[in-house]
């Protein structure tokens, strides 16, 4: 599983969700869909922002772990 370390990078920076927005012209649901682990993807514009703004390299935002699934959310509708 691929694993968005944007709160790491940021924390270590000592900067915020906000400001990242703000520099880099990315929508703030974007971003918080990326640092929730809700994003199906990325695209390689949005690396290249985050990447630049950041002062790091895709390997810094981007890792990979062992887990093999995301976990699952219970569904909120009843089995019919």
């Amino acid at each position: 599983m691929i694993v968005i370390n944007l709160d790491e990078l940021l924390k270590r920076q000592k900067r915020t969700f906000y400001w990242l927005a703000k520099e880099t012209g990315i929508s703030h649901t974007t971003l918080w869909r990326l640092k929730k682990d809700k994003a199906l993807g990325i695209n390689f514009e949005t690396l290249e922002k985050v990447c630049l703004a950041l002062k790091c390299k895709p390997g810094d935002v981007l890792t990979i772990t062992d887990d093999k699934k995301r976990p699952r959310k219970a569904s909120k509708a009843g089995s019919k």
